[in-house]
């Protein structure tokens, strides 16, 4: 890596995050709420596959640039320039989220959009990474390994897709999303940790962006209507729902395996940042914005939307989606947790299943109460968990403020 101010400067293992990642991190909220309302739009299920697979694209940009953030300070000489310059083409590809398929008429063609906004974040990331990693032979081997594979399929793929329709240009989004991620899984070990603090910071931040969509979703759902007691109580219970997903990550797991990375070496620690947090962070995500969905329907039902009353249920997709959103980011977090730790997060699991056991019962409840019931069942768990766990949670939570001071 250069040594030169003016180009490119190496991260300190004592780093944080950086306001520019933050700022960069901004258009992702703004593409959050944009796949949101692809999936609202139309809640059949070819059309949450659309939304799934708009998702994982903007979570390869992401990480992608985390990843890098990791190496090199990201407000530093050509670093701040091209982190801008692929934040404007990043907000190109967010404004083209309800065009990546099917092409408005007027203006551009939506789809091709999408796709070479895409192929222009991925060159900027690429070059950065290759001229940082221009004095470290193994780093660039890496680079190299994965670039071959990665930018090929994922990018390629996508801008042939954009040509087709129906059933085709879905499998080739298919085929760009599951081989860039396993291509990048089986390119190597050979990547670079300069920060494992950093590294944690900057994914528990993409939670946080991913929970505030969630809060996002709620005003969405009741935007226009007179506030009302049903539209107050069904607030904070969707509020509460997210603040309890906040504490199951936040309150002791990510603590703990930062500290599993941190104190690894070698392979090990890149395999635990690549599967924990660059694999298993997705599922959370995914989790997330598919709660997201579920809360804006509930929301709109309590509401009185559309000549909706309070006694409406919840229904087909939005239901699955609210449950079963929460389900896969309580699974995400007992992966995440296991693969560094080694340890399995039965209370989580047996949540999960407790939670799709419900779903019959929430489906013939009005959607209020079906929101009550997930709000509760969420409670219990994350109660007990503080009650049963009480002196290791405390043990890991008083060493966090020790190292602190």
């Amino acid at each position: 890596m250069t040594g030169k101010r003016s180009r490119i400067q190496a991260l300190t293992e004592h780093a944080s995050v950086t306001q520019l990642e933050l700022f960069f991190d901004l258009v992702l909220v703004f593409a959050f709420t944009q796949v949101t309302d692809l999936a609202a739009h139309e809640t059949t299920a070819v059309n949450m596959l659309r939304a799934f697979l708009v998702l994982a694209v903007l979570w390869w940009v992401w990480i992608a640039y985390a990843w890098l953030g990791n190496l090199i300070k990201a407000d530093e000489g050509i670093a701040r320039v091209a982190l801008f310059v692929a934040m404007g083409a990043a907000l190109i590809v967010a404004l083209a989220i309800p065009e990546a398929f099917h092409d408005l008429p007027g203006g551009w063609y939506g789809p091709l959009v999408f796709a070479v906004g895409y192929l222009a974040i991925r060159l900027i990331h690429l070059w950065v990474f290759w001229c940082a990693s221009a004095q470290d032979r193994q780093l660039r081997g890496q680079v190299t390994r994965w670039a071959l594979g990665s930018i090929t399929i994922g990018t390629v793929l996508l801008i042939i897709a954009a040509a087709e329709h129906g059933a085709v240009q879905i499998w080739l989004w298919i085929a760009a999303v599951a081989g860039d991620m396993v291509w990048t899984l089986f390119s190597g070990n050979d990547w670079r940790i300069n920060s494992a603090g950093h590294f944690a910071e900057r994914h528990g931040l993409i939670i946080i962006v991913a929970l505030g969509e969630s809060v996002v979703s709620i005003g969405v759902g009741v935007a226009g209507l007179p506030i009302s007691w049903p539209i107050a109580v069904g607030s904070l219970l969707g509020l509460a729902v997210a603040g309890l997903l906040w504490w199951a990550y936040f309150d002791v797991g990510a603590a703990v395996v930062e500290r599993q990375m941190a104190e690894a070496s070698g392979a090990r620690q890149i395999q635990i940042a690549r599967n924990c947090y660059t694999y298993w962070h997705f599922p959370m995500v995914v989790g997330i914005i598919a709660l997201s969905l579920g809360l804006k329907k509930v929301l709109e039902l309590v509401g009185g939307a559309a000549g909706h009353t309070l006694r409406d249920e919840l229904h087909g997709i939005p239901l699955y989606a609210l449950y079963g959103g929460v389900v896969l980011y309580l699974i995400a977090l007992v992966g995440f947790r296991h693969y560094a730790t080694k340890v399995a997060l039965w209370p989580r699991i047996a949540a999960a299943v407790v939670l799709l056991a419900l779903i019959p019962l929430a489906a013939v409840v009005p959607a209020i109460v079906a929101l009550g019931i997930l709000c509760a069942a969420l409670g219990i768990l994350i109660a007990w968990e503080t009650l049963r766990y009480a002196q290791p949670r405390e043990a890991v939570r008083h060493a966090e403020a020790r190292e602190g001071r």
